[in-house]
């Protein structure tokens, strides 16, 4: 059934960035109608991701103000554009910072989930379809972030980035899956690979980090180390399987030399969640030769350089890079929603904050104080 809004200009309320670092402030927006292969959604939930903190920031890219930030949430069509067949208003779903859009190389290859025309572009403010924004204040377009701007009642999005889910899974819930914990998560399920029984060390305890040992759990590691610089972040991660803990300060050797002598020359995996490069080489060298793998999740600096003797890649070690877990969006996301029904996949111990809209700065307050891991967003205030 049609929505009684459809192709009609909705005013509702958006949290505003205007300039950098500046408190997010509610303004009255006007969204505009979907256009060709773009899908309306009424956002009921949304969380707040590093990614969003960093770009509203700004400290490391070129500023984009106004701009409305947000990209992991979920909630329910309101209406489709033309083109869209698979999606109808009062679906739930999730939208994505990436996408699929079905028909490029990427997207036909089993191996791959970095579409052509879908894939994450930072710097894109406006739709892909007209270069335009869809959302505007008494005339002045207000930027799109990530294809996804879910800080607002409702937003646009390219179909190809929007998954459909069951509609028995709570929203306040699984909007958590549409970024950190599928990256995390996927990093060791589908590049990783461990086996039942396998040790497993996780770099980094953050948001991204508990999923990746969510993974290694849900996988049946044996031995989960955590290593993290923060030993105030070593507790909360028992919940998520690490079994133990490694804070490189306490140690003088190099924390790879202290890990092969707790694990007998090396870990079957290794997941690297802190984009520091230093890090990551810890993470491939932490690896046991003949069959260890190490698996890069998270972004480093620009000019960041990874140098290891060539050696290390010759004794039989593995070093994989990921992006979004290796999920394809659309065809991968429904799965996620349907671990977390059949209580395979705990979310609830990834959120540890939950705000109304109209306190959205919040969330940021926690996140800069390291005091949250996921805060969920009320936007629909029920």
């Amino acid at each position: 059934m049609a929505s009684s809004t459809a192709g009609q200009v909705i005013k509702c309320k958006a949290a505003v960035a205007w300039g950098a670092g500046e408190p997010l402030k509610i303004e009255e927006v006007e969204v505009a109608p979907p256009q060709t292969m773009e899908v309306r959604i009424k956002v009921h939930y949304t969380a707040l991701c590093h990614t969003d903190l960093y770009f509203w920031e700004a400290k490391g890219q070129t500023p984009l103000f106004p701009r409305i930030l947000g990209h992991e949430a979920a909630g329910v069509v309101e209406s489709v554009g033309e083109g869209v067949t698979d999606l109808k208003a009062g679906d739930s779903v999730l939208p994505v910072f990436t996408g699929e859009c079905g028909e490029c190389r990427h997207c036909k290859s089993e191996e791959s989930n970095m579409c052509d025309l879908l894939r994450i572009n930072t710097d894109r403010g406006v739709m892909i379809n007209d270069g335009k924004s869809r959302f505007s204040i008494n005339g002045t377009p207000i930027y799109h972030f990530l294809g996804t701007s879910t800080f607002s009642e409702y937003t646009v999005a390219h179909v190809g980035s929007v998954a459909k889910i069951n509609p028995a899974a709570p929203l306040n819930k699984v909007c958590i899956l549409s970024c950190g914990v599928s990256t995390g998560m996927g990093a060791t399920l589908n590049v990783a690979k461990p086996k039942k029984g396998s040790t497993v060390a996780i770099f980094g305890l953050g948001g991204v980090g508990l999923s990746a040992a969510e993974g290694a759990r849900i996988a049946g590691a044996s031995r989960i180390i955590g290593i993290d610089l923060n030993s105030d972040r070593f507790e909360k991660a028992k919940l998520f399987g690490v079994t133990e803990f490694i804070n490189p300060l306490e140690h003088e050797k190099p924390i790879q030399e202290v890990i092969a002598e707790k694990t007998g020359g090396g870990v079957d995996y290794s997941i690297e969640c802190t984009g520091n490069a230093k890090a990551m080489i810890q993470a491939f060298e932490s690896s046991h030769d003949g069959w260890g793998v190490a698996v890069l999740v998270g972004v480093p600096h620009s000019d960041a350089v990874f140098a290891t003797s060539p050696v290390n890649f010759l004794n039989e070690r593995t070093l994989k890079g990921t992006f979004f877990g290796n999920y394809k969006p659309r065809s991968d996301l429904p799965g996620l929603v349907e671990l977390y029904l059949e209580k395979k996949l705990e979310l609830e111990k990834f959120i540890t904050h939950e705000v109304s809209f109209a306190d959205i700065n919040k969330a940021f307050d926690y996140m800069i104080k390291g005091e949250s891991l996921r805060c969920v967003i009320n936007v629909i205030g029920d």
